[in-house]
């Protein structure tokens, strides 16, 4: 693919990143802020960085991204997808790598909604018998 911008969406609980990649010099930047000042915990940083040290393009592109909504790890997570994503429209050969590490597989599994009754999804007060 010869654009210069390419963009993807990734989602993971109540997260959604929106991506943009192009040809650069590796630099990622999360809301405006690299994304190492963004993230500080360094599994998430490695979470981020796992689909282009898969495909072995860590310094080619630039990628910028804007991501809302949930916590740090289920953002973290919606922007491995979104990357995931752009680089296999850039190359369908990186399909194959990145699907085995289930990198583009969205996980479905939200927060239960908490019962009336209860005071939470499913846990119960504590029962009396007399």
């Amino acid at each position: 693919m010869t654009t210069e911008q390419i963009n993807a969406t990734g989602r993971r609980k109540a997260s959604v990143a929106r991506i943009y990649l192009k040809k650069g010099e590796g630099k990622i930047e999360v809301n405006g802020r690299d994304y190492k000042e963004y993230f500080p915990q360094t599994h998430v940083q490695i979470a981020v960085m796992a689909p282009l040290q898969e495909v072995a393009v860590v310094n080619l592109y630039d990628i910028k991204v804007n991501v809302n909504g949930g916590g740090f790890k289920g953002q973290a997570e919606a922007v491995r997808m979104a990357i995931s994503r752009a680089l296999i429209q850039l190359n369908e050969d990186f399909r194959k790598p990145l699907k085995d590490r289930k990198f583009l597989t969205r996980d479905a599994r939200e927060v239960e909604r908490k019962k009336y009754g209860k005071p939470k999804a499913r846990k119960s007060f504590q029962f009396s018998k007399r």
